[in-house]
């Protein structure tokens, strides 16, 4: 391990101008997994009654911190996600180091495992640099940390450039090497793994019982709260990616079979290929798109319940005290989203990279460039469709169950609303697509064709 470590640091050292723009955004992620775990972890420590200068006494009770705590937490998903991307998209510009490697007795494990340690003095990087920054900004909003609170910011900056050099290990454990460089591939599968499908028959069994027990029970009875509709949110999610990856190859053959243009022939032989790789892209933007679907329906509910229980004079505390953490509810899917769509951008330029042979000898076949192009957008476009209308649907349906649950205290508007946000996502998709564009200009170049 040491050796393999002294390797990835000379390696790093050593990266040409190409790979800086992937060192600097894997810094940005681990600064900003630092940043939220330090944001939490300081939360944590805080034991009972303690009032905060910041967010209008949300962060004032054990209670309230824990639910904050608990969003902190998801939003780290993304960013981690986001790491294994980077990690990706970085193995399979490093041909030639890595090819080096391979010819001088180096395994392709070993390799992987060199390319994945490439990610930690990133890491280290962005993690030194947000607790540096995380450190004086406490004592000015805490005036008094406790040992707690400085042994958790400690630990989080050790532990975050570790956790960024697994998740990069993580992402690059499909990854299939040849000594003289010719193979650079992540293998395909063609279905969905066994941990996703028991995951989706879990969670429709959990939300079964929730619901069936108190017709069978005098004393279960049926009280939807943050559980049931974490569970169902899950559930809608695991059904869009389902929908995405088994109909991408029933979408590709037919087009394949009945289009005449260029760009859908190449695009739907791609679906056919591996019809399970958009749904992999695609998962966390579906559960994005469920959220902030169902997150924009309870919204204008809640306000609107909010607004009458104020002119009633039945609202137990500040109104800025619901609307901040409405607010920072909106801020962290926002945010989420943000990285989402950067996580596609670099996944998008990732398969360019990967394909870039296949494509340079389509160009020399006389493809020209604009069909390469569409065919790239189409890529995207084509199961990615259905699937965000599924999500868009099931976020509606979040949304009218919660202005159901009001009609005890208000006239609860329908959230027609949610229904702009999967077209906002789908659009941000495709611009997100075509920032890889420009990569593909150099991906078709006559000199990739030296080893085919």
């Amino acid at each position: 391990m040491r050796t393999d470590l002294r390797l990835a640091w000379l390696l790093t050292r050593g990266s040409d101008r190409r790979e800086w723009w992937r060192i600097g955004l894997t810094a940005v992620g681990a600064a900003m997994a630092t940043g939220i775990a330090l944001a939490a972890v300081s939360l944590a420590s805080l034991d009972g009654y303690y009032s905060v200068s910041v967010g209008s006494g949300l962060l004032d009770s054990d209670s309230d911190r824990r639910g904050v705590i608990f969003a902190l937490g998801l939003l780290l998903i993304p960013v981690l996600g986001f790491l294994g991307q980077c990690a990706r998209i970085g193995a399979v510009h490093r041909d030639r180091r890595l090819a080096a490697l391979r010819l001088a007795g180096a395994s392709p494990r070993q390799v992987r495992r060199i390319a994945a340690l490439e990610s930690g003095p990133a890491c280290l990087a962005g993690s030194a640099v947000a607790t540096a920054a995380f450190v004086p900004l406490l004592p000015a909003l805490w005036s008094r940390p406790t040992a707690p609170a400085w042994a958790g910011i400690a630990l989080v900056a050790a532990a975050v450039p570790v956790l960024g050099a697994a998740v990069s290990a993580l992402a690059l454990r499909r990854v299939v090497a040849s000594p003289l460089g010719w193979v650079r591939r992540v293998r395909a599968t063609r279905g969905p793994g066994r941990l996703f499908k028991s995951a989706t028959w879990l969670l429709a069994a959990t939300l079964l019982f929730i619901v069936v027990a108190p017709l069978f029970s005098d004393s279960f009875t049926f009280t939807p709260g943050p559980p049931t509709l974490i569970v169902l949110t899950l559930l809608i999610s695991c059904t869009a990616v389902w929908l995405s990856g088994s109909s991408s190859r029933q979408l590709g053959a037919g087009l394949a079979a009945r289009t005449r243009r260029p760009a859908v022939l190449i695009a739907a032989e791609r679906l056919c290929e591996d019809p399970w790789a958009a749904a992999r892209t695609h998962a966390a933007v579906l559960l994005v798109t469920v959220v902030g679907s169902g997150f924009v329906g309870v919204r204008q509910v809640l306000l609107t319940e909010l607004h009458a229980m104020r002119r009633e004079g039945r609202l137990g505390t500040d109104m800025a005290y619901y609307t901040t953490g409405i607010d920072l509810t909106a801020a962290a899917i926002l945010v989420a989203l943000a990285l989402i769509l950067t996580g596609l951008a670099v996944g998008t330029a990732e398969s360019l990279a990967t394909r870039r042979r296949g494509l340079a000898a389509q160009s020399a076949a006389g493809v020209p460039h604009g069909v390469l192009a569409r065919a790239l957008l189409l890529e995207t476009a084509l199961p990615l469709a259905p699937a965000v209308a599924v999500a868009g649907i099931g976020g509606l349906g979040i949304g009218a169950w919660y202005a159901s649950l009001s009609t005890d205290y208000i006239v609860a508007p329908v959230p027609y609303g949610t229904l702009l946000v999967p077209f906002a996502v789908y659009a941000c998709c495709l611009l997100a697509a075509a920032t890889s564009l420009p990569l593909l200009r150099r991906s078709v170049r006559p000199a990739e064709l030296r080893y085919a």
